[in-house]
């Protein structure tokens, strides 16, 4: 009985195998995962991804509810006039963030925020100072890349574009 060691010097019965089969045992114990303890965690990504997307969307549309409404606070300046630049960030964050919470159109509406949070972060906190957490716009560049993401992962679970259909 040949036998060989693995990188955790365990050890495999490989004389029943044929060529194609050791290789691919081979291959198998050199990409082993550093951290398989872990690895039961995987089942759970859609809907980790899911509860993420929901939390973002939740914070986001308080940002626009408050811009448009002054609500849960007022936003301590004037509301945006009708159609301005500013009102039209604040519709995107109130109405766009209600899509992203339900999960309808996930992947578009992601794009089209992201796209606004990195001009919100280039021409408004930009300006003020070259570093984030000078200018306040840490919370533009967070938005930004998970709403990137959100693009590239879709919605997760608990999400009408993943609906399954019965």
């Amino acid at each position: 009985m040949l036998k060989k060691a693995d990188n955790d010097g365990k050890r495999h019965d490989v004389s029943a195998l044929g060529p194609n089969e050791h290789s691919a045992l081979q291959q198998a114990l050199k990409r082993r995962d550093p951290m398989p303890t872990f690895n039961f965690l995987d089942r759970y990504s859609p809907y980790a991804l899911g509860i993420l997307r929901i939390v973002v969307a939740l914070i986001f549309i308080a940002h626009g509810t408050q811009k448009l409404f002054g609500f849960p606070a007022p936003a301590g300046f004037n509301l945006p006039p009708l159609f301005s630049l500013f009102w039209f960030g604040a519709i995107l964050e109130a109405f766009g963030g209600l899509a992203i919470l339900l999960g309808v159109f996930t992947r578009p509406v992601a794009f089209i925020l992201a796209g606004e949070m990195a001009y919100a972060y280039w021409m408004i906190h930009a300006k003020q100072s070259f570093f984030p957490n000078l200018n306040n716009g840490d919370a533009a560049i967070l938005y930004c890349f998970i709403f990137l993401y959100l693009v590239f992962a879709g919605a997760g679970a608990f999400s009408i574009d993943n609906r399954k259909n019965v």
